[in-house]
Protein backbone atom coordinates (compact mmCIF):
# COMPACT_ATOMS: atom_id res chain seq x y z
CA UNK A 1 0.00 0.00 0.00
CA UNK A 2 1.40 3.57 -0.85
CA UNK A 3 2.25 6.04 1.76
CA UNK A 4 0.02 9.21 1.99
CA UNK A 5 2.45 12.17 2.49
CA UNK A 6 1.27 15.67 3.69
CA UNK A 7 3.31 19.09 3.32
CA UNK A 8 3.18 22.52 4.60
CA UNK A 9 5.72 25.65 4.86
CA UNK A 10 5.44 28.71 6.16
CA UNK A 11 7.81 32.10 6.06
CA UNK A 12 9.04 33.43 9.43
CA UNK A 13 10.79 36.60 9.38
CA UNK A 14 13.71 35.23 11.41
CA UNK A 15 16.91 33.13 11.49
CA UNK A 16 16.54 29.91 10.59
CA UNK A 17 19.07 29.31 13.99
CA UNK A 18 16.11 30.83 16.53
CA UNK A 19 13.36 29.21 14.55
CA UNK A 20 15.14 25.71 15.14
CA UNK A 21 15.95 26.66 18.82
CA UNK A 22 12.93 27.88 19.29
CA UNK A 23 11.34 23.86 18.57
CA UNK A 24 14.73 22.68 21.09
CA UNK A 25 13.13 24.40 23.91
CA UNK A 26 10.83 23.08 26.80
CA UNK A 27 7.54 23.18 25.89
CA UNK A 28 7.59 23.63 22.02
CA UNK A 29 5.57 20.45 21.49
CA UNK A 30 2.71 21.63 24.30
CA UNK A 31 2.84 24.86 22.46
CA UNK A 32 2.04 23.13 18.75
CA UNK A 33 -1.48 21.43 20.30
CA UNK A 34 -4.14 23.17 19.05
CA UNK A 35 -6.62 24.21 21.67
CA UNK A 36 -9.36 21.96 20.65
CA UNK A 37 -7.18 18.93 20.49
CA UNK A 38 -7.08 16.22 23.48
CA UNK A 39 -3.55 15.75 23.85
CA UNK A 40 -1.53 14.44 27.17
CA UNK A 41 2.28 13.87 27.30
CA UNK A 42 2.65 11.08 28.67
CA UNK A 43 6.51 11.26 29.55
CA UNK A 44 9.03 12.80 27.59
CA UNK A 45 12.84 12.69 27.41
CA UNK A 46 16.14 13.85 25.50
CA UNK A 47 14.45 16.86 23.79
CA UNK A 48 14.54 16.80 19.87
CA UNK A 49 18.32 15.31 19.37
CA UNK A 50 18.66 11.35 17.70
CA UNK A 51 17.36 8.60 20.32
CA UNK A 52 14.85 11.00 22.33
CA UNK A 53 11.44 9.58 22.77
CA UNK A 54 7.79 11.01 23.40
CA UNK A 55 4.87 9.46 24.73
CA UNK A 56 1.42 10.59 24.73
CA UNK A 57 -1.90 10.11 24.27
CA UNK A 58 -4.54 11.69 21.71
CA UNK A 59 -8.54 11.48 22.05
CA UNK A 60 -10.33 12.05 18.63
CA UNK A 61 -14.06 11.81 19.56
CA UNK A 62 -14.76 9.15 22.34
CA UNK A 63 -11.78 7.30 21.77
CA UNK A 64 -7.94 7.55 23.43
CA UNK A 65 -4.91 6.22 21.69
CA UNK A 66 -1.37 6.00 22.70
CA UNK A 67 1.74 7.24 20.50
CA UNK A 68 5.12 5.94 21.09
CA UNK A 69 7.91 8.47 19.73
CA UNK A 70 11.44 7.96 18.82
CA UNK A 71 13.47 11.29 17.54
CA UNK A 72 16.04 10.52 14.57
CA UNK A 73 17.59 13.00 11.59
CA UNK A 74 18.59 15.54 13.80
CA UNK A 75 20.81 17.89 12.06
CA UNK A 76 21.69 20.89 14.15
CA UNK A 77 19.77 24.15 13.08
CA UNK A 78 18.35 22.65 10.16
CA UNK A 79 16.08 19.47 10.35
CA UNK A 80 14.47 16.50 12.97
CA UNK A 81 12.37 13.86 12.27
CA UNK A 82 9.63 12.05 14.52
CA UNK A 83 9.34 8.33 13.38
CA UNK A 84 5.96 6.93 14.96
CA UNK A 85 7.38 3.21 17.05
CA UNK A 86 3.66 2.38 18.37
CA UNK A 87 0.27 3.72 17.78
CA UNK A 88 -2.73 4.54 15.77
CA UNK A 89 -0.82 4.80 12.51
CA UNK A 90 0.45 2.32 10.39
CA UNK A 91 3.63 4.18 9.59
CA UNK A 92 3.97 8.08 11.12
CA UNK A 93 7.35 10.11 9.66
CA UNK A 94 7.16 13.89 10.33
CA UNK A 95 10.12 15.85 9.06
CA UNK A 96 10.49 19.26 10.52
CA UNK A 97 12.65 21.23 7.96
CA UNK A 98 14.42 24.92 8.58
CA UNK A 99 15.58 26.43 4.81
CA UNK A 100 17.78 29.88 5.69
CA UNK A 101 15.87 32.41 2.99
CA UNK A 102 17.57 35.27 2.71
CA UNK A 103 18.26 37.58 4.52
CA UNK A 104 16.94 37.51 8.14
CA UNK A 105 14.62 34.91 7.01
CA UNK A 106 13.40 31.16 6.67
CA UNK A 107 10.92 29.00 5.71
CA UNK A 108 9.90 25.87 7.85
CA UNK A 109 8.47 22.53 5.83
CA UNK A 110 6.52 20.13 7.81
CA UNK A 111 6.59 17.03 5.86
CA UNK A 112 4.52 13.94 7.12
CA UNK A 113 4.53 10.67 5.21
CA UNK A 114 2.17 8.33 6.63
CA UNK A 115 -0.04 4.79 6.43
CA UNK A 116 -3.44 4.45 7.85
CA UNK A 117 -4.14 1.02 9.72
CA UNK A 118 -6.62 -1.56 7.91
CA UNK A 119 -5.15 -0.98 4.18
CA UNK A 120 -7.34 0.09 1.86
CA UNK A 121 -10.21 -0.13 4.21
CA UNK A 122 -8.54 2.68 6.15
CA UNK A 123 -8.02 4.76 3.11
CA UNK A 124 -11.44 4.63 2.35
CA UNK A 125 -12.96 5.19 5.89
CA UNK A 126 -10.58 7.47 7.20
CA UNK A 127 -8.24 9.35 4.52
CA UNK A 128 -10.27 12.00 3.99
CA UNK A 129 -10.64 12.69 7.66
CA UNK A 130 -6.69 12.55 8.23
CA UNK A 131 -5.94 14.79 5.35
CA UNK A 132 -8.78 17.33 6.81
CA UNK A 133 -6.98 16.97 10.36
CA UNK A 134 -3.59 17.52 9.05
CA UNK A 135 -4.17 20.53 7.22
CA UNK A 136 -6.19 22.00 10.02
CA UNK A 137 -3.64 21.38 12.64
CA UNK A 138 -0.95 22.57 10.78
CA UNK A 139 -2.62 25.75 9.69
CA UNK A 140 -2.61 26.60 13.60
CA UNK A 141 1.25 25.59 14.39
CA UNK A 142 2.35 27.33 11.12
CA UNK A 143 0.00 30.75 12.53
CA UNK A 144 1.44 29.92 16.15
CA UNK A 145 5.43 29.17 15.44
CA UNK A 146 5.80 32.21 13.04
CA UNK A 147 3.65 34.87 15.39
CA UNK A 148 5.60 33.27 18.50
CA UNK A 149 8.93 33.52 16.86
CA UNK A 150 8.39 37.20 15.01
CA UNK A 151 7.69 38.70 18.54
CA UNK A 152 11.82 39.72 18.29
CA UNK A 153 10.98 41.82 15.88
CA UNK A 154 8.17 43.81 18.50
CA UNK A 155 10.29 43.11 21.90
CA UNK A 156 14.07 42.54 20.61
CA UNK A 157 15.72 39.52 22.00
CA UNK A 158 14.59 39.14 25.60
CA UNK A 159 16.81 38.12 27.89
CA UNK A 160 15.63 34.46 29.62
CA UNK A 161 14.39 35.46 33.01
CA UNK A 162 13.07 33.12 35.85
CA UNK A 163 9.44 33.50 35.94
CA UNK A 164 6.80 32.60 38.44
CA UNK A 165 3.38 31.25 37.53
CA UNK A 166 0.67 30.76 40.14
CA UNK A 167 -2.72 28.68 38.51
CA UNK A 168 -0.63 26.97 36.08
CA UNK A 169 -2.84 23.97 35.72
CA UNK A 170 -5.82 26.33 34.44
CA UNK A 171 -7.06 26.89 31.07
CA UNK A 172 -5.05 30.59 31.13
CA UNK A 173 -1.66 28.90 32.73
CA UNK A 174 -1.51 25.40 30.50
CA UNK A 175 -1.41 27.62 27.53
CA UNK A 176 0.73 30.35 28.98
CA UNK A 177 3.46 28.40 30.81
CA UNK A 178 4.54 26.72 27.35
CA UNK A 179 4.63 29.67 25.66
CA UNK A 180 7.30 31.83 28.71
CA UNK A 181 9.26 28.60 27.91
CA UNK A 182 9.33 28.49 24.05
CA UNK A 183 10.25 32.57 24.67
CA UNK A 184 13.63 31.11 26.66
CA UNK A 185 12.67 32.08 29.90
CA UNK A 186 13.07 29.71 32.99
CA UNK A 187 9.24 28.78 34.71
CA UNK A 188 8.22 27.83 38.23
CA UNK A 189 5.06 27.39 38.56
CA UNK A 190 2.80 27.06 42.31
CA UNK A 191 0.86 23.75 43.30
CA UNK A 192 -1.15 22.68 46.20
CA UNK A 193 -2.42 19.75 47.53
CA UNK A 194 0.10 17.61 46.77
CA UNK A 195 3.94 17.60 46.72
CA UNK A 196 6.00 19.35 44.38
CA UNK A 197 7.70 18.28 41.80
CA UNK A 198 10.99 19.69 40.10
CA UNK A 199 10.08 23.41 38.70
CA UNK A 200 7.42 23.19 41.06
CA UNK A 201 6.66 25.30 44.71
CA UNK A 202 4.45 24.30 47.14
CA UNK A 203 2.27 26.27 48.88
CA UNK A 204 -1.19 26.50 50.87
CA UNK A 205 -3.42 29.91 50.44
CA UNK A 206 -5.98 28.63 52.53
CA UNK A 207 -3.10 28.60 55.36
CA UNK A 208 -1.15 31.36 54.04
CA UNK A 209 1.82 29.04 53.79
CA UNK A 210 4.83 29.70 51.46
CA UNK A 211 8.44 29.68 51.97
CA UNK A 212 9.80 32.94 51.16
CA UNK A 213 13.21 31.90 50.55
CA UNK A 214 11.60 29.62 47.06
CA UNK A 215 10.64 32.98 46.17
CA UNK A 216 14.30 34.27 45.58
CA UNK A 217 15.62 34.77 42.01
CA UNK A 218 12.76 35.53 40.42
CA UNK A 219 12.09 38.66 38.13
CA UNK A 220 8.21 38.49 37.12
CA UNK A 221 5.77 36.68 39.07
CA UNK A 222 2.21 35.75 36.96
CA UNK A 223 -0.68 35.44 39.38
CA UNK A 224 -3.75 33.62 38.13
CA UNK A 225 -5.22 31.74 41.05
CA UNK A 226 -8.41 31.52 41.26
CA UNK A 227 -11.76 29.72 41.80
CA UNK A 228 -13.87 29.32 38.58
CA UNK A 229 -16.87 32.13 38.42
CA UNK A 230 -18.60 30.17 36.46
CA UNK A 231 -18.63 26.51 37.44
CA UNK A 232 -21.69 26.56 39.54
CA UNK A 233 -24.84 28.12 40.90
CA UNK A 234 -23.79 30.81 43.41
CA UNK A 235 -24.49 29.55 46.73
CA UNK A 236 -23.16 31.93 49.72
CA UNK A 237 -20.65 28.38 50.08
CA UNK A 238 -19.98 29.07 46.64
CA UNK A 239 -19.72 32.86 46.45
CA UNK A 240 -17.08 32.72 49.66
CA UNK A 241 -14.98 29.72 47.99
CA UNK A 242 -14.89 32.37 44.75
CA UNK A 243 -13.83 35.46 47.19
CA UNK A 244 -11.88 33.52 49.50
CA UNK A 245 -9.70 31.52 46.74
CA UNK A 246 -8.65 35.09 45.54
CA UNK A 247 -8.31 37.06 48.23
CA UNK A 248 -6.33 34.05 50.40
CA UNK A 249 -4.09 33.40 47.32
CA UNK A 250 -3.32 36.87 46.47
CA UNK A 251 -2.35 38.00 50.34
CA UNK A 252 -0.45 34.78 50.66
CA UNK A 253 1.68 34.95 47.72
CA UNK A 254 2.33 39.26 47.82
CA UNK A 255 3.30 38.53 51.64
CA UNK A 256 5.98 35.98 50.52
CA UNK A 257 7.22 38.35 48.12
CA UNK A 258 7.40 41.12 50.87
CA UNK A 259 10.24 38.72 52.73
CA UNK A 260 12.43 38.81 49.71
CA UNK A 261 15.33 40.25 49.40
CA UNK A 262 15.74 40.90 45.83
CA UNK A 263 12.12 41.56 44.74
CA UNK A 264 10.74 40.93 41.32
CA UNK A 265 11.00 43.25 38.81
CA UNK A 266 6.90 43.00 37.80
CA UNK A 267 3.72 41.67 39.57
CA UNK A 268 1.36 40.24 37.32
CA UNK A 269 -2.44 39.49 38.56
CA UNK A 270 -5.37 38.52 37.16
CA UNK A 271 -8.45 40.45 37.44
CA UNK A 272 -11.98 40.63 34.87
CA UNK A 273 -13.85 43.47 33.20
CA UNK A 274 -16.45 41.91 35.95
CA UNK A 275 -14.79 45.07 37.83
CA UNK A 276 -17.20 47.49 35.83
CA UNK A 277 -20.65 45.28 36.16
CA UNK A 278 -23.58 46.07 34.36
CA UNK A 279 -22.96 49.16 32.04
CA UNK A 280 -25.57 48.95 28.97
CA UNK A 281 -23.48 50.16 25.76
CA UNK A 282 -21.33 52.40 27.52
CA UNK A 283 -17.15 52.11 26.17
CA UNK A 284 -15.61 51.48 29.23
CA UNK A 285 -12.12 51.92 29.70
CA UNK A 286 -9.46 51.55 33.13
CA UNK A 287 -10.48 54.58 34.12
CA UNK A 288 -13.99 53.79 34.84
CA UNK A 289 -14.91 53.18 38.25
CA UNK A 290 -16.42 49.81 40.08
CA UNK A 291 -19.77 48.69 38.81
CA UNK A 292 -22.51 47.30 41.59
CA UNK A 293 -22.78 43.66 42.52
CA UNK A 294 -21.03 40.78 44.13
CA UNK A 295 -17.96 40.57 41.05
CA UNK A 296 -17.06 44.01 41.20
CA UNK A 297 -16.49 43.17 45.43
CA UNK A 298 -14.73 39.89 44.25
CA UNK A 299 -12.52 42.08 41.90
CA UNK A 300 -11.92 44.89 43.91
CA UNK A 301 -11.11 43.25 46.80
CA UNK A 302 -8.35 40.85 44.51
CA UNK A 303 -6.88 43.93 42.78
CA UNK A 304 -6.55 45.82 46.37
CA UNK A 305 -4.64 43.03 47.75
CA UNK A 306 -2.62 42.28 44.76
CA UNK A 307 -1.55 46.18 44.47
CA UNK A 308 -0.24 45.45 47.98
CA UNK A 309 2.74 44.13 45.60
CA UNK A 310 2.97 47.96 44.31
CA UNK A 311 3.78 49.31 48.05
CA UNK A 312 6.35 47.17 48.19
CA UNK A 313 8.48 48.58 45.11
CA UNK A 314 7.33 45.95 42.32
CA UNK A 315 5.82 47.31 38.86
CA UNK A 316 2.01 45.86 39.05
CA UNK A 317 -0.51 45.48 36.87
CA UNK A 318 -3.75 44.33 37.15
CA UNK A 319 -5.54 42.62 33.70
CA UNK A 320 -8.71 42.67 33.56
CA UNK A 321 -9.78 39.69 31.08
CA UNK A 322 -12.92 39.58 29.23
CA UNK A 323 -14.26 36.70 28.19
CA UNK A 324 -11.42 34.26 27.49
CA UNK A 325 -11.82 32.22 24.03
CA UNK A 326 -10.80 28.60 24.16
CA UNK A 327 -12.31 25.06 23.49
CA UNK A 328 -10.20 23.68 26.21
CA UNK A 329 -12.48 25.33 28.76
CA UNK A 330 -14.30 28.51 29.96
CA UNK A 331 -17.05 30.01 28.63
CA UNK A 332 -16.98 28.82 25.05
CA UNK A 333 -16.45 25.41 25.80
CA UNK A 334 -20.04 25.55 27.95
CA UNK A 335 -21.15 26.55 24.33
CA UNK A 336 -20.19 24.18 22.33
CA UNK A 337 -22.00 21.02 23.01
CA UNK A 338 -25.36 22.92 21.99
CA UNK A 339 -23.62 24.99 19.05
CA UNK A 340 -22.84 22.12 17.51
CA UNK A 341 -25.77 20.49 17.61
CA UNK A 342 -27.66 23.71 16.45
CA UNK A 343 -29.62 24.00 19.40
CA UNK A 344 -27.20 27.51 20.51
CA UNK A 345 -28.54 31.53 20.05
CA UNK A 346 -29.04 34.27 21.97
CA UNK A 347 -28.88 34.31 25.81
CA UNK A 348 -31.99 36.68 27.07
CA UNK A 349 -32.77 40.01 24.87
CA UNK A 350 -28.70 39.31 23.50
CA UNK A 351 -28.43 42.98 23.61
CA UNK A 352 -26.18 42.72 26.26
CA UNK A 353 -22.57 43.61 25.50
CA UNK A 354 -19.75 40.63 25.81
CA UNK A 355 -15.88 41.42 26.28
CA UNK A 356 -13.88 38.64 24.56
CA UNK A 357 -10.28 38.00 24.09
CA UNK A 358 -8.94 34.85 22.14
CA UNK A 359 -6.75 32.61 24.48
CA UNK A 360 -3.70 33.75 22.59
CA UNK A 361 -4.24 37.43 22.69
CA UNK A 362 -4.79 36.62 26.51
CA UNK A 363 -1.45 35.18 26.48
CA UNK A 364 0.59 37.88 24.63
CA UNK A 365 -1.18 40.45 26.60
CA UNK A 366 0.05 38.70 30.04
CA UNK A 367 3.63 38.80 28.37
CA UNK A 368 3.50 42.24 27.20
CA UNK A 369 2.35 43.18 30.69
CA UNK A 370 5.95 41.31 31.73
CA UNK A 371 7.91 42.92 29.24
CA UNK A 372 6.26 46.97 28.78
CA UNK A 373 7.44 48.72 31.62
CA UNK A 374 4.50 51.07 30.84
CA UNK A 375 2.14 48.39 31.71
CA UNK A 376 1.27 49.82 35.53
CA UNK A 377 -2.28 49.69 37.55
CA UNK A 378 -5.74 47.93 35.95
CA UNK A 379 -5.29 47.09 31.82
CA UNK A 380 -8.20 45.98 29.90
CA UNK A 381 -7.59 42.40 28.36
CA UNK A 382 -10.34 42.61 25.72
CA UNK A 383 -10.27 42.61 22.09
CA UNK A 384 -11.72 46.14 20.25
CA UNK A 385 -14.93 44.66 18.91
CA UNK A 386 -16.95 43.90 21.63
CA UNK A 387 -19.70 42.43 20.83
CA UNK A 388 -23.45 42.27 21.61
CA UNK A 389 -24.69 38.58 22.66
CA UNK A 390 -26.76 38.09 20.04
CA UNK A 391 -24.24 38.93 17.53
CA UNK A 392 -21.86 36.52 19.17
CA UNK A 393 -23.84 33.71 18.65
CA UNK A 394 -24.66 34.52 15.00
CA UNK A 395 -21.18 34.47 14.40
CA UNK A 396 -20.31 31.42 16.43
CA UNK A 397 -23.00 29.66 14.76
CA UNK A 398 -21.34 30.46 11.03
CA UNK A 399 -18.26 29.40 11.99
CA UNK A 400 -19.70 25.84 13.14
CA UNK A 401 -22.04 25.88 10.33
CA UNK A 402 -24.64 25.65 12.61
CA UNK A 403 -28.13 27.59 12.65
CA UNK A 404 -28.27 29.35 15.73
CA UNK A 405 -31.48 30.98 16.50
CA UNK A 406 -32.72 29.51 19.77
CA UNK A 407 -32.86 32.09 22.39
CA UNK A 408 -32.51 31.36 25.72
CA UNK A 409 -35.33 33.55 27.41
CA UNK A 410 -33.50 35.76 30.67
CA UNK A 411 -36.25 34.04 33.27
CA UNK A 412 -34.72 30.30 32.21
CA UNK A 413 -31.01 31.49 32.53
CA UNK A 414 -32.04 33.31 35.89
CA UNK A 415 -34.43 29.82 37.12
CA UNK A 416 -30.83 27.56 36.54
CA UNK A 417 -28.05 30.28 37.42
CA UNK A 418 -29.75 32.49 39.74
CA UNK A 419 -27.28 35.50 40.63
CA UNK A 420 -24.92 34.34 38.72
CA UNK A 421 -26.62 34.96 35.46
CA UNK A 422 -27.29 38.42 36.14
CA UNK A 423 -23.88 39.43 36.34
CA UNK A 424 -22.05 36.84 33.95
CA UNK A 425 -24.47 35.86 31.27
CA UNK A 426 -26.56 38.91 31.33
CA UNK A 427 -24.55 41.21 32.00
CA UNK A 428 -23.41 43.93 29.66
CA UNK A 429 -19.96 45.20 29.68
CA UNK A 430 -18.55 46.58 27.11
CA UNK A 431 -14.81 46.97 28.30
CA UNK A 432 -12.23 48.96 25.81
CA UNK A 433 -7.99 47.58 25.71
CA UNK A 434 -7.03 51.50 25.79
CA UNK A 435 -3.62 50.59 27.67
CA UNK A 436 -2.73 47.75 25.89
CA UNK A 437 -3.25 50.13 22.94
CA UNK A 438 -1.24 52.82 24.13
CA UNK A 439 1.48 50.74 24.96
CA UNK A 440 1.62 49.38 21.56
CA UNK A 441 0.10 45.82 21.92
CA UNK A 442 -0.82 44.16 18.61
CA UNK A 443 -3.39 41.69 18.53
CA UNK A 444 -3.99 38.98 17.01
CA UNK A 445 -7.06 38.22 16.94
CA UNK A 446 -9.05 41.55 16.30
CA UNK A 447 -12.26 40.79 14.43
CA UNK A 448 -14.80 37.77 16.60
CA UNK A 449 -14.78 35.82 13.49
CA UNK A 450 -10.95 35.63 13.07
CA UNK A 451 -10.54 34.37 16.70
CA UNK A 452 -13.21 31.61 16.93
CA UNK A 453 -11.70 30.30 13.48
CA UNK A 454 -8.43 30.24 15.17
CA UNK A 455 -9.62 29.04 18.39
CA UNK A 456 -12.04 26.15 16.83
CA UNK A 457 -9.48 25.27 13.98
CA UNK A 458 -12.11 26.92 11.39
CA UNK A 459 -9.34 28.87 9.25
Amino acid sequence: MADEIFQRSVRIERPAAEVFAWHERPGAFQRLCPPWERVEVLAHAGGIRDGARVRLRSKVGPLWSEWDIAHRDYVAGRQFRDVLQRGPFAKWEHLHAVTPAGDGACVLTDTITYRLPLGWLGRLGGGEFTRKKLAQMFAWRHATTKADVELANRYGLVAPRRVLVSGASGMVGRALVPFLRTQGHHVATLVRGRAAKEGEIAWDPARGALDPTRLEGFEAVIHLSGENVGAGRWTAARKDAIMRSRVDATRTLVMALGKVTAKPAVFVSASAVGFYGDCGDEALTEAHGIGQGFLPEVCLAWETHAEGAARLGVRTALLRFGVVLSPAGGALAKMLPAFRAGLGGPMGTGKQYMSWASIEDVVGALYHAMLDARCVGPVNVAAPQAVPNAEFASELGRVLRRPAVLPVPAMVLRSIFGQMADETILCSTRAVPERLRATGFVFRHESLEAALRAVLGRE
